[in-house]
């Protein structure tokens, strides 16, 4: 049974949390043998994503190690990675020849992806998006992948809807959330080409302490700026318990890929959300707009139906990141824009 702090008082105590991985998946974990591979290391989560295989590996008494591609444009980025038992390897999977060159797996994680700084760059974003995936299940046919994608595939949803389903239809607004379908259509087409189970994580925003939608949340609340109601409601999942799903998530590969909407249960309104970090943080919540009726939401009968509810509650995290923010913890200014309503990032 994992513990839960009242705060965090370094980052390397909150990587840890987060890393932590669920006895589920130290059990799933228990007959894996020979690498992981995860593309695209280096992004957000990628570093709490293989510190979570390492433990969860370690644990389980299993073998094989644990591999991470980035291009590792950041070098103190790859120092963490490596420090944290993974090995590194460097490549740029946009360059014809890189797949060639990956290491041998018997299961990898895709985590490569492109969403900000879409606008102005479009072209870019559907390359990395639609490119990448042909090479990647022909290096590895056969291999299970889990594929990260985003909630940002489906259309905004009614409230009383309760989420978009993962049977709902494919049709969002902007070039990057199209981007994102065209990428899961090539997993698609490619599974089944390639014979590659897959299995598509449709994320909805992951909160970590440093960056996610309670952060901008609670910093516009902190600095006296207004928040905006425009998209008045959002899914949230802890980050420890997003990457565990997303691990989990190798058990439900297949032929056609299953798509997985990975997020919190709740919908939480974003006024009353500001409301309490207002509460927790001595100050007034200021805000602009006004709700519409409908939003970007994800429904997640099914995962929880496999995998249980997320082990952090939303209070929690509001809890932590209040307690975070008061003592002047890093933030990533990697704002979410969660309010955006028009598709464009």
């Amino acid at each position: 049974m994992v513990e839960f702090p009242e705060k965090f008082d370094s980052e390397e105590e909150l990587d840890d949390f987060i890393s932590e991985p669920s006895a589920q998946l130290i059990d799933l974990c228990r007959n894996w043998k020979g690498p992981t591979v995860v593309l695209g290391i280096a992004g957000k989560m990628g570093y709490h994503l293989g510190m979570m295989l390492v433990k969860a590996r370690d644990r389980s008494g299993s073998s094989g190690e644990i591999i991470g591609v980035s291009r590792f444009s950041d070098s103190e980025a790859r120092r963490k990675v490596e420090e944290a038992g993974i090995r590194t390897v460097a490549a740029d999977l946009l360059s014809p020849d890189a797949a060639a060159g990956l290491p041998d797996a018997q299961r990898v994680v895709y985590m490569v992806g492109r969403k900000f700084g879409t606008a102005g760059s479009e072209e870019l974003t559907w390359a990395v998006n639609t490119l990448i995936p042909q090479a990647v299940c022909r290096r590895y046919a056969g291999i299970p992948i889990v594929v990260y994608s985003t909630g940002a595939v489906y259309p905004r949803v009614p409230l009383e809807s309760g989420g978009a389903d993962e049977s709902l239809p494919l049709t969002p607004l902007g070039e990057y959330a199209n981007a994102a379908v065209g990428r899961e259509r090539i997993f698609q087409y490619m599974s089944g080409v390639t014979g590659t189970p897959i299995c598509l994580v449709r994320l909805f925003y992951a909160i970590d302490l440093r960056y996610g939608v309670l952060r901008d949340i609670g910093e516009k609340v902190a600095s006296g700026e207004t928040v905006d109601l425009n998209m008045g409601y959002v899914n949230v999942i802890w980050q420890g318990d997003a990457v565990n799903q997303s691990l989990l998530a190798f058990s439900q590969c297949a032929i056609p890929p299953r798509p997985l909407n990975v997020t919190g249960p709740e919908i939480i309104s974003i006024r009353d959300t500001a409301e309490r970090f207002a509460e927790l943080l001595g100050r007034r919540a200021k805000f602009s707009g006004t709700p519409a009726t409908d939003a970007l939401l994800g429904k997640t009968d099914r995962t929880v139906g496999l995998f249980g509810p997320p082990r952090v509650s939303v209070e929690k995290m509001i809890v932590w990141v209040a307690e975070w923010i008061k003592a002047g913890g890093r933030g990533l200014n990697k704002p979410t824009h969660f309010e955006t309503r028009n598709g464009d990032y």
